[in-house]
Protein backbone atom coordinates (compact mmCIF):
# COMPACT_ATOMS: atom_id res chain seq x y z
CA UNK A 1 0.00 0.00 0.00
CA UNK A 2 3.34 2.05 0.56
CA UNK A 3 4.56 1.43 -2.37
CA UNK A 4 1.22 2.47 -4.24
CA UNK A 5 1.24 5.67 -3.02
CA UNK A 6 4.58 6.44 -3.31
CA UNK A 7 4.29 5.36 -7.15
CA UNK A 8 1.08 7.37 -7.84
CA UNK A 9 2.67 10.75 -5.88
CA UNK A 10 4.21 11.93 -8.96
CA UNK A 11 1.02 11.56 -11.02
CA UNK A 12 -0.66 13.76 -8.07
CA UNK A 13 1.86 16.20 -8.03
CA UNK A 14 1.59 16.86 -11.33
CA UNK A 15 -2.15 17.19 -11.52
CA UNK A 16 -2.36 19.18 -8.85
CA UNK A 17 0.36 21.64 -10.69
CA UNK A 18 -2.13 21.83 -13.86
CA UNK A 19 -5.15 22.34 -11.78
CA UNK A 20 -3.49 25.50 -10.05
CA UNK A 21 -2.39 26.92 -13.36
CA UNK A 22 -5.80 26.62 -14.97
CA UNK A 23 -7.72 27.87 -11.84
CA UNK A 24 -5.18 30.49 -11.06
CA UNK A 25 -5.54 31.61 -14.79
CA UNK A 26 -8.83 31.96 -14.73
CA UNK A 27 -9.25 33.68 -11.81
CA UNK A 28 -6.12 36.41 -12.87
CA UNK A 29 -7.86 36.97 -16.25
CA UNK A 30 -11.52 37.13 -14.68
CA UNK A 31 -14.04 38.48 -16.73
CA UNK A 32 -15.46 35.48 -19.20
CA UNK A 33 -12.39 33.30 -18.39
CA UNK A 34 -13.49 33.09 -14.73
CA UNK A 35 -17.31 32.64 -15.56
CA UNK A 36 -16.23 29.90 -18.18
CA UNK A 37 -14.10 28.27 -15.92
CA UNK A 38 -16.61 28.54 -12.67
CA UNK A 39 -19.74 27.17 -15.12
CA UNK A 40 -17.73 24.17 -15.81
CA UNK A 41 -16.65 23.21 -13.25
CA UNK A 42 -19.76 23.40 -11.54
CA UNK A 43 -21.05 21.41 -14.64
CA UNK A 44 -18.53 19.03 -14.00
CA UNK A 45 -19.57 18.51 -10.03
CA UNK A 46 -23.40 18.39 -11.15
CA UNK A 47 -22.78 15.25 -13.30
CA UNK A 48 -20.84 13.75 -10.55
CA UNK A 49 -23.31 14.76 -7.91
CA UNK A 50 -26.18 12.89 -9.83
CA UNK A 51 -24.03 10.02 -10.60
CA UNK A 52 -23.73 9.63 -6.87
CA UNK A 53 -27.54 9.92 -6.44
CA UNK A 54 -28.38 7.53 -8.96
CA UNK A 55 -26.35 4.44 -7.00
CA UNK A 56 -28.16 5.39 -4.04
CA UNK A 57 -31.61 6.87 -4.73
CA UNK A 58 -33.09 4.21 -7.00
CA UNK A 59 -36.61 6.00 -7.30
CA UNK A 60 -38.45 8.46 -8.10
CA UNK A 61 -39.50 11.03 -6.33
CA UNK A 62 -36.88 11.42 -4.02
CA UNK A 63 -34.40 11.16 -6.41
CA UNK A 64 -36.06 14.39 -8.15
CA UNK A 65 -35.19 15.99 -4.20
CA UNK A 66 -31.85 15.22 -4.67
CA UNK A 67 -31.12 16.56 -8.13
CA UNK A 68 -32.95 19.68 -7.18
CA UNK A 69 -31.07 19.74 -4.08
CA UNK A 70 -27.39 19.93 -6.04
CA UNK A 71 -28.67 22.20 -8.73
CA UNK A 72 -29.20 24.51 -5.69
CA UNK A 73 -26.15 23.79 -3.63
CA UNK A 74 -23.70 23.64 -6.17
CA UNK A 75 -25.56 26.40 -8.47
CA UNK A 76 -25.76 28.93 -5.44
CA UNK A 77 -21.71 28.24 -4.84
CA UNK A 78 -20.95 28.57 -8.31
CA UNK A 79 -23.07 32.17 -8.79
CA UNK A 80 -21.12 33.25 -5.69
CA UNK A 81 -17.36 32.52 -7.08
CA UNK A 82 -18.56 33.87 -10.27
CA UNK A 83 -19.78 36.78 -8.69
CA UNK A 84 -17.25 37.88 -5.90
CA UNK A 85 -14.71 37.97 -9.09
CA UNK A 86 -17.07 39.85 -11.54
CA UNK A 87 -18.13 42.69 -8.94
CA UNK A 88 -15.91 45.76 -9.72
CA UNK A 89 -15.20 45.97 -5.87
CA UNK A 90 -11.59 45.42 -4.94
CA UNK A 91 -13.03 43.99 -1.21
CA UNK A 92 -15.24 41.26 -3.49
CA UNK A 93 -12.09 40.03 -5.03
CA UNK A 94 -9.88 40.46 -2.02
CA UNK A 95 -12.72 37.90 0.32
CA UNK A 96 -12.57 35.82 -2.61
CA UNK A 97 -8.63 34.45 -2.38
CA UNK A 98 -9.05 34.95 1.07
CA UNK A 99 -11.82 32.13 1.21
CA UNK A 100 -9.72 29.79 -0.89
CA UNK A 101 -6.55 30.54 0.54
CA UNK A 102 -8.28 29.70 3.48
CA UNK A 103 -9.95 26.66 2.37
CA UNK A 104 -6.35 25.20 1.11
CA UNK A 105 -4.93 26.07 4.34
CA UNK A 106 -7.47 24.15 6.18
CA UNK A 107 -7.05 21.02 4.08
CA UNK A 108 -3.30 21.31 4.22
CA UNK A 109 -3.38 21.85 8.23
CA UNK A 110 -5.87 18.87 8.79
CA UNK A 111 -3.65 17.14 6.64
CA UNK A 112 -0.37 17.80 8.52
CA UNK A 113 -1.42 17.75 12.15
CA UNK A 114 -4.15 14.42 11.70
CA UNK A 115 -0.70 12.63 10.68
CA UNK A 116 1.40 13.93 12.97
CA UNK A 117 -0.85 13.58 15.51
CA UNK A 118 -3.47 11.10 14.97
CA UNK A 119 -6.13 10.01 17.81
CA UNK A 120 -9.37 9.65 17.89
CA UNK A 121 -11.62 10.03 14.70
CA UNK A 122 -14.72 12.29 14.32
CA UNK A 123 -17.02 10.04 12.26
CA UNK A 124 -14.99 6.96 11.07
CA UNK A 125 -18.02 5.04 9.88
CA UNK A 126 -18.07 8.12 6.78
CA UNK A 127 -14.65 9.13 6.60
CA UNK A 128 -11.90 6.97 8.43
CA UNK A 129 -9.12 9.23 8.15
CA UNK A 130 -10.69 11.99 10.00
CA UNK A 131 -9.55 12.99 12.79
CA UNK A 132 -10.16 15.54 15.72
CA UNK A 133 -6.71 16.73 15.69
CA UNK A 134 -6.88 17.24 12.11
CA UNK A 135 -9.71 19.83 12.67
CA UNK A 136 -8.01 21.47 14.50
CA UNK A 137 -5.11 21.85 12.49
CA UNK A 138 -7.12 22.81 9.54
CA UNK A 139 -8.92 25.45 12.43
CA UNK A 140 -5.52 27.02 12.68
CA UNK A 141 -4.86 26.96 9.32
CA UNK A 142 -7.81 28.55 7.64
CA UNK A 143 -7.21 31.12 10.52
CA UNK A 144 -3.42 32.09 9.78
CA UNK A 145 -4.79 31.92 5.92
CA UNK A 146 -7.34 34.57 7.01
CA UNK A 147 -5.06 36.93 9.10
CA UNK A 148 -2.13 36.63 6.31
CA UNK A 149 -4.55 37.45 3.65
CA UNK A 150 -5.70 40.39 4.96
CA UNK A 151 -2.44 42.03 6.56
CA UNK A 152 -0.94 44.09 3.85
CA UNK A 153 -4.32 45.83 3.75
CA UNK A 154 -5.31 45.75 7.47
CA UNK A 155 -2.31 44.64 9.81
CA UNK A 156 -3.56 43.33 12.79
CA UNK A 157 -6.92 45.01 12.93
CA UNK A 158 -9.82 42.44 14.20
CA UNK A 159 -6.95 39.67 15.22
CA UNK A 160 -9.53 37.65 17.20
CA UNK A 161 -12.64 38.00 14.72
CA UNK A 162 -10.26 36.93 12.04
CA UNK A 163 -9.32 33.88 13.93
CA UNK A 164 -12.94 32.79 15.02
CA UNK A 165 -13.93 32.95 11.46
CA UNK A 166 -11.12 31.00 10.69
CA UNK A 167 -12.59 28.23 12.98
CA UNK A 168 -15.93 28.57 11.45
CA UNK A 169 -14.76 28.21 7.67
CA UNK A 170 -13.04 25.38 8.60
CA UNK A 171 -15.82 24.03 10.28
CA UNK A 172 -17.86 24.23 7.50
CA UNK A 173 -15.41 23.14 4.95
CA UNK A 174 -14.70 20.07 7.00
CA UNK A 175 -18.47 19.68 6.67
CA UNK A 176 -18.63 19.63 3.13
CA UNK A 177 -15.89 16.68 3.45
CA UNK A 178 -17.72 14.64 5.26
CA UNK A 179 -21.46 14.95 3.18
CA UNK A 180 -19.47 13.94 0.00
CA UNK A 181 -17.96 11.55 2.04
CA UNK A 182 -21.27 10.12 3.50
CA UNK A 183 -22.82 10.34 -0.65
CA UNK A 184 -19.84 8.01 -1.71
CA UNK A 185 -20.42 5.86 1.05
CA UNK A 186 -23.97 5.62 0.17
CA UNK A 187 -23.25 5.07 -3.46
CA UNK A 188 -20.23 2.36 -2.01
CA UNK A 189 -17.81 4.36 -4.67
CA UNK A 190 -13.80 5.67 -3.40
CA UNK A 191 -14.28 8.42 -5.56
CA UNK A 192 -16.97 11.23 -7.38
CA UNK A 193 -15.23 10.09 -10.84
CA UNK A 194 -11.65 9.49 -12.23
CA UNK A 195 -11.34 12.72 -14.18
CA UNK A 196 -8.20 14.17 -12.47
CA UNK A 197 -5.49 11.16 -12.00
CA UNK A 198 -4.27 10.59 -8.67
CA UNK A 199 -7.18 12.80 -7.31
CA UNK A 200 -10.69 11.55 -8.17
CA UNK A 201 -13.31 13.88 -9.33
CA UNK A 202 -14.14 17.24 -9.71
CA UNK A 203 -16.62 17.20 -6.43
CA UNK A 204 -13.21 14.98 -4.40
CA UNK A 205 -11.75 18.17 -4.67
CA UNK A 206 -14.27 21.27 -4.50
CA UNK A 207 -16.49 19.22 -0.86
CA UNK A 208 -14.97 21.88 0.96
CA UNK A 209 -15.62 24.75 -1.04
CA UNK A 210 -18.62 24.34 -2.33
CA UNK A 211 -19.64 24.21 1.66
CA UNK A 212 -17.53 27.50 2.19
CA UNK A 213 -19.17 29.32 -0.83
CA UNK A 214 -23.12 28.14 -0.60
CA UNK A 215 -23.11 29.19 3.32
CA UNK A 216 -21.43 32.61 2.00
CA UNK A 217 -24.31 32.49 -0.76
CA UNK A 218 -26.91 32.11 2.45
CA UNK A 219 -25.72 35.04 4.21
CA UNK A 220 -25.44 37.60 1.42
CA UNK A 221 -29.21 35.87 0.14
CA UNK A 222 -29.97 37.34 3.81
CA UNK A 223 -28.36 40.30 3.85
CA UNK A 224 -30.32 41.02 0.85
CA UNK A 225 -33.54 39.86 1.65
CA UNK A 226 -32.99 42.42 5.10
CA UNK A 227 -31.85 44.85 2.93
CA UNK A 228 -35.40 44.84 0.38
Amino acid sequence: MADGKKSDLPVRAASAVAMIAVAGGALWLGGWFWTAFVVAVAAGVLLEWWGLVTKFVPALPLRAVWMLGGLIYVGLAATMFAALRSVPNPGALALLIAVILAVICTDVGAYFSGRTFGGPKIAPAISPSKTWAGLIGGMAGASFALVLATYPAEGLDDFGLKLVAGIVLAVVAQSGDFFESWMKRRAGVKDSSHLIPGHGGLFDRADGMLAVMFVIGLLASFNFAARG
